[in-house]
């Protein structure tokens, strides 16, 4: 049995990584770790996992707290990882972060898109970008990954064979995506209450979201992106648009590239959230549109799953030379 330790247990990503965890069958959560309910027993910040975890207690992180642990999952606030790689990475324990610290590529990329300087550049380099489907051999024989953005993974699974095939310009695509609330964390916040949130539907983050980086380093390309607010709890549904640039069919092209992906499904129907709720699921569809020259691509996908813990659980089956799938169910909840 592996010994995870989960940095941010007390969060939603948290919440469903300890979830997922309680049917694995190899990684079990040894430490649990949640500075603001430290102290607390799990069933009472999570209570939907307390029968599986009927004695854990949430605790504060210090210097002594990865003794005995053999992974480190860290779904925390941005920033924090950079404080904390070194301590994990220096003592050679495996690490998937979710956090953004370390998912572009150099310095003065994260400078622009964050607005402050880095401060652990020298781990940059060591990071390999978490999403299994684009990179899968460098995550094989890694030992950091940094998990994929929620919209980020949407998107980039919907446009990366296009983009491939030369189907669609690089140098023009737009990418409109909406998500659940869930995904702008646990803490209380007047944005996403539920007053503000219900019977709405919102942008925000207009040409300054910091996942369009992500999409622009993975894709190799330019990418106008306007993420939205719906009022469900959980899902990504990601609308892109490309500009036509050759032949062929795009649909066929996402089959092509997806034909053995364990977690992709190449729809010839239209994405939902509903079909990949609670799973690490992917449904991606893409059409060509003669009359107006643009290819329009579409993905679902389970902010919370594939757009975080599963995508985590994924990468760290590969690191460690488990099943891939181990854990992860690619079928969704309904109703």
């Amino acid at each position: 049995m592996i010994r995870t330790a989960i940095l941010g247990a007390s969060g939603y990503v948290g919440g469903e990584l300890l979830r997922l965890l309680a049917a694995h069958p190899q990684l079990a959560p040894a430490k649990l770790f949640g500075d603001s309910k430290a102290g607390q027993k799990l069933g009472a910040v999570h209570p939907h996992v307390a029968p599986a975890y009927p004695d854990a207690v949430v605790e504060r992180f210090g210097d002594d707290s990865l003794e005995g642990v053999d992974l480190v999952f860290a779904a925390l606030p941005h920033g924090h990882s950079q404080r904390l790689a070194a301590t994990i990475l220096d003592k050679g324990i495996p690490f998937v972060d979710l956090g953004a610290d370390f998912r572009l590529d150099d310095a003065a990329t994260y400078e622009r898109w964050y607005g402050h300087a880095h401060e652990a550049p020298r781990f940059l380099g060591r990071f390999v970008y978490g999403i299994p489907e684009l990179n899968r051999d460098a995550i094989k024989d890694a030992k950091a990954i940094s998990a994929a953005g929620c919209y980020a993974t949407s998107a980039i699974l919907a446009l990366k064979p296009l983009v491939d095939a030369g189907l669609v310009r690089p140098e023009n695509l737009i990418v409109d995506a909406a998500s659940g609330v869930s995904g702008a964390g646990r803490e209380a916040k007047e944005a996403t209450g539920f007053c503000t949130v219900t019977e709405s539907f919102s942008a925000y983050g207009l040409l300054n979201h910091r996942h369009t980086a992500e999409m622009e380093m993975a894709l190799g390309a330019t990418v106008l992106f306007t993420p939205h607010l719906a009022p469900m709890s959980r899902g990504i549904l990601a609308t892109c648009y490309g500009e036509v640039a050759g032949g062929g069919d795009p649909l066929e092209a996402l089959r092509a590239a997806y034909a053995v992906e364990p977690f992709v499904h190449v729809t010839a129907g239209a994405p939902a959230t509903k079909w990949v709720s609670g799973s690490n699921a992917v449904q991606v569809t893409a059409r060509r549109d003669e009359r107006t020259g643009r290819i329009i691509a579409l993905s679902a996908i389970d902010n919370l799953g594939k757009g975080a813990a599963g995508q985590m659980i994924q990468c760290a089956n590969l690191m460690l030379g488990l099943e891939e799938t181990a854990g992860l169910s690619r079928v969704g909840v309904f109703p």
